[in-house]
């Protein structure tokens, strides 16, 4: 006979918001197949000993329709169910059903007890703006690029840049570790440049290297990051896993701050019908899987998140859970220095303002460029 705890509830639950697109009347027959299906996984009507039925399996706590062929459903799962990891509260939240056509994650909400389980981000918007000198006001960030300059190409860029006054400077996420630009090398390089420039200034400027690559690389390349004197790190959850970045997040021998990049994420967000919800995907989960802050393109960019699609992901950034510490938005894609007071009437002074390849087209000096954007964003 096992010894093993009896799955009995103890009445907590993470709450997860759905919507269900399809006829009114099918939606509580639905909203049960999600709890079946995100639990036990096992026809309901054979499991016949009740612990189980009342300790694991979901519960619809309501369901309110939104408009014709659209309902709201909240359903219930026993904190038990999750235990203690990441990788699981996302298989509970949206696993299996994320293979089903016509649902929604929009949200979510854990017990206490849950979230403070969580280390979630080691900085947060506090901790970035300690770092910078710079209590008030936007952050200013931006890219090396483009792809298929040399490591020195791009220290002489990443000089120029933190000359101009960039309190951020990251690697493009394209850059990995390319025959023609070892990561290595690279890394080295403009760290280096960076702390020169840190010398002439006398103000903070942060370089995050991309570390985003083959699961057995990623660990040895956040720590010679590090060591090379990198401010941050990048990191493409879409790409190596939540639970990789919640790892870095963690580990104290980095303790630097770590932004997120959203690609491959965006097949969770383009259908309204399923996926998952702006703020959810680039908000809730990258808060508790450890991001300082959450890079996404904005509207009016080359890509084609709405208003209201950024303003749930600005939103959820900063919307309390728990101990968990608030992170910046970074919104990006195809930013103009014109679009300035725009972003900023938009997403206010806590964010991070990502301008990239518009930097360049004011001319050659480079410098002056990114003084300007320190004026328009600051002023």
């Amino acid at each position: 006979m096992s010894d093993s705890p009896s799955p009995t509830s103890s009445g907590e639950l993470v709450r997860a918001v759905y919507h269900l697109s399809g006829p009114e009347g099918e939606i509580p027959r639905r909203a049960r197949d999600i709890c079946v299906e995100q639990t036990v996984e096992f026809p309901e009507e054979l499991i016949a000993r009740q612990d189980i039925r009342e300790g694991i399996i979901g519960r619809v706590v309501s369901i309110e329709p939104v408009r014709p062929e659209l309902s709201e459903v909240t359903i219930g799962y026993p904190v038990g169910v999750v235990g203690t990891e990441l990788p699981q509260l996302l298989n509970v939240l949206f696993g299996n059903i994320s293979l089903q056509p016509g649902i929604r994650l929009m949200g979510f909400d854990l017990p206490r007890s849950l979230a403070d389980g969580f280390r979630g981000p080691r900085f947060g918007r506090r901790g970035i703006r300690a770092l910078l000198g710079a209590p008030t006001r936007p952050i200013l960030g931006t890219a090396i690029k483009p792809m298929g300059l040399s490591p020195r190409e791009l220290a002489d860029l990443a000089t120029d840049l933190a000359l101009g006054g960039m309190d951020v400077i990251k690697d493009d996420h394209g850059l990995v570790d390319q025959a023609f630009c070892r990561f290595d090398e690279r890394v080295a390089r403009v760290a280096e440049a960076v702390a020169r420039a840190r010398s002439t200034t006398g103000r903070p400027c942060l370089y995050l290297p991309n570390v985003t690559g083959p699961s057995d690389e990623i660990e040895r390349r956040a720590r010679a990051a590090v060591d090379a004197g990198a401010g941050g790190l990048v990191v493409s959850p879409g790409l190596v896993g939540f639970d990789a970045m919640r790892r870095m997040a963690d580990d104290a021998d980095l303790a630097v701050p770590i932004f997120s990049h959203p690609a491959l994420l965006g097949s969770f967000t383009v259908s309204p019908r399923q996926g998952i919800a702006h703020g959810a995907l680039y908000g809730q989960i990258n808060r508790l899987a450890g991001a300082d802050a959450c890079i996404f393109p904005s509207f009016g960019g080359r890509f084609a998140f709405t208003e209201d699609e950024c303003r749930g992901i600005a939103e959820a950034t900063r919307a309390p859970m728990g101990r968990i510490e608030s992170i910046f938005p970074v919104p990006a894609g195809g930013m103009s220095l014109d679009r300035i007071p725009e972003l900023r009437r938009f997403y206010g002074d806590d964010v991070i303002l990502l301008i990239g390849g518009d930097l360049h087209r004011g001319g050659p000096d480079l410098v002056e460029s990114c003084r300007s954007f320190g004026r328009r964003a600051c002023d």
